[in-house]
């Protein structure tokens, strides 16, 4: 399989501070590579190597078939960036901006103008073209900032946390976007704290923490590693929580969780609609009252949590800082 991005063994040093400690990672055509991890954990310095902002202190990479030590301005030409903050001109209109970047690729001044209302209609921002960009909301800024990283037509993109800050409406509509790129057979790689965008968009997941990758697989492979079903109930009478969790053990594959101020009880499970079945049968031949009962599958936070000890969103010394504030 051809490899959009690859990169063995990666290494960068802030002073006495590792950020990035030997990471491997491949990008297959026309697929997304998500890269997970809290605060701190190394993704924005790995992006920041691959593209060629920061020099890699050991390891090798290649992006679009290029050497990122070796021939810098080859990856340049061949990738788009979009980090966390949209990088745009206030002063400019969206129209302007875009047709700015394409100058500064060189494209003739027709084929900027043309490229810049396609991609104005393409984001669905044709309607604000010719307003300034400090009149734009978050979303519109962050669709302006991506459209300027395809004005090229790179055949790789790197998305440093896009959604960063935009309301769900916005995140989804940036969703969207990500999508039909890739299904025109763009190569993305994808850093983000929120799991849903992973699960969502990601073919494959490498998992990052304290600069070192800790897991990596398919969503749902990862989300295996936590563990099969879990039946959950909640029973109307407290009384009776000791008696539900006695039943649900027989039912279950290892002891139940209880907690007694929820009333709560959560046992993992196999084939679980048939566990679900047998739990209500038992419970009605008992007489016990349930209040609320399900079937809960791991999610990717769960199997994140699991991984790290810690959320997504964990505020620690941060990676985020650029290296002169070390």
């Amino acid at each position: 399989m051809s490899l959009a991005v690859e990169a063995d063994g990666l290494v960068k040093h802030f002073k006495d501070v590792k950020a990035v400690d030997g990471v491997s990672l491949a990008v297959p055509q026309g697929s997304v590579l998500g890269v997970l991890g809290p605060n701190g954990a190394g993704k924005t310095t790995t992006v920041r190597m691959l593209t060629t902002l920061i020099p890699i202190d050991a390891g090798r990479a290649t992006v679009a078939g290029a050497d990122v030590a070796r021939q810098a301005q080859e990856v340049r030409r061949r990738i788009g960036v979009s980090g966390q903050y949209a990088a745009v001109d206030e002063y400019l209109t969206g129209y302007e901006n875009l047709e700015m970047v394409g100058r500064l690729y060189h494209l003739g001044r027709a084929e900027a103008k043309a490229r810049a209302r396609e991609l104005l209609a393409q984001f669905r921002l044709d309607d604000a073209a010719d307003r300034p960009a400090k009149t734009y909301s978050g979303g519109m800024r962050r669709r302006l900032d991506l459209a300027g990283s395809l004005v090229a037509r790179p055949p790789v993109i790197f998305l440093d946390e896009p959604t960063t800050g935009l309301d769900p409406r916005s995140r989804g509509d940036m969703w969207d976007v990500i999508v039909s790129l890739v299904a025109e057979g763009t190569s993305v790689l994808l850093t983000t704290q929120y799991l849903e965008e992973a699960d969502r968009l990601a073919d494959n997941i490498i998992v990052i923490d304290h600069g070192r990758i800790i897991a990596e697989g398919t969503a749902d492979q990862l989300k295996a590693q936590v563990g099969g079903e879990r039946l959950e109930i909640t029973v109307a009478d407290p009384a009776r929580l000791q008696d539900a969790a006695r039943l649900m053990a027989e039912v279950g594959r290892g002891e139940p969780t209880v907690d007694a101020t929820a009333r709560h009880v959560i046992v993992p499970v196999d084939g679980g609609t048939q566990s679900l079945l047998a739990v209500v049968r038992r419970f009605d031949e008992h007489s016990i009252a349930v209040q609320d009962i399900g079937i809960r599958r791991p999610t990717l936070d769960d199997a994140f949590l699991s991984l790290t000890g810690r959320d997504t969103r964990t505020e620690e010394a941060s990676d985020e800082l650029e290296p002169s504030t070390r």
